[in-house]
């Protein structure tokens, strides 16, 4: 039984749910079916068990388990259509992958012609204390502060808040902001980009950012923080960005480094 159970629906025994725990049980099976889907056991464009099947899998009502393909569908991850069952739509995410700041340019340039911009915010304000702090700037500076969320075939997949000491943002607008890469316009202001300090830690959705996301508030999220510093040293850029991690992922590929007296790793991503 178990056997046919992995063939025929691409579930393991070890898929199991539990109706001890606080989590409703039609969560708990769109848990096990959205890691399928995203982690690619259930491709785009293949079929996942129906109301019906799951119904014998897991020992659960039709109710509970129309409720977990739905919440499959809210999120774009699958599609159902009466008489065709339901198909996985989920495509492989967008991903980061540069081993430098010239890659990095590169990559912000494609994705800004992959990709629409929707402009939330653009400001001067005074700096905030940790704002400040990473831009190397006197507390309450004037600094200019811009919120986008970033779209893929309509569906907003990054929120980004970027600040940048006034005298430099005061060199491009809104306009030019939501139409280009903001690496790209520190460029054209002759300021060579030249490294750049990043953060990744997970976070949660607030209420501003769930929304913009189209997530629920707490949900998950990947957080890239950023200083961008020019050839000068000076820092240019300070930027808190926050993914989906259903349409985004950052790759990394690790190589060995040989030094004179030691060998260090280096993560290109």
């Amino acid at each position: 039984m178990a056997e046919n159970f992995e063939t025929s629906t691409g579930m393991a025994p070890s898929d199991a749910i539990d109706g001890d725990l606080p989590t409703p049980l039609y969560h708990q099976i769109y848990v096990l079916l959205r890691e399928k889907i995203i982690s690619g056991a259930y491709p785009d464009g293949s079929l996942i068990p129906s109301e019906h099947e799951l119904e014998k899998m897991f020992g659960v009502s039709r109710i509970t388990a129309k409720r977990a393909l739905d919440e499959l569908a809210s999120e774009g991850l699958v599609s159902r259509r009466r008489g065709r069952g339901t198909t996985v739509t989920f495509k492989s995410p967008s991903s980061s992958a540069a081993g430098n700041m010239e890659g990095l340019i590169e990559n912000l340039l494609m994705m800004g012609l992959e990709t629409d911009v929707e402009m939330l915010q653009f400001d001067y304000i005074p700096a905030p204390p940790q704002v400040a702090d990473a831009l190397h700037l006197d507390p309450g500076a004037p600094v200019q502060r811009a919120v986008r969320v970033r779209k893929k075939d309509g569906r907003p997949f990054s929120y980004l808040v970027t600040h940048v000491p006034a005298d430099i943002g005061r060199s491009y607008t809104r306009e030019e902001m939501a139409d280009k890469p903001l690496l790209a316009l520190l460029e054209r202001t002759g300021n060579r980009i030249a490294r750049a300090r990043q953060t990744i830690t997970a976070t949660l959705a607030d209420n501003a950012i769930g929304p913009a996301l189209m997530v629920k508030v707490s949900s998950p999220l990947l957080k890239v923080s950023r200083i961008v510093f020019d050839e000068a040293e000076r820092p240019v850029e300070h930027i808190n960005a926050y993914y989906r991690p259903d349409l985004y992922q950052l790759n990394l590929n690790l190589s060995r480094v040989h030094g004179d007296e030691v060998n260090t790793w280096a993560a290109h991503h």
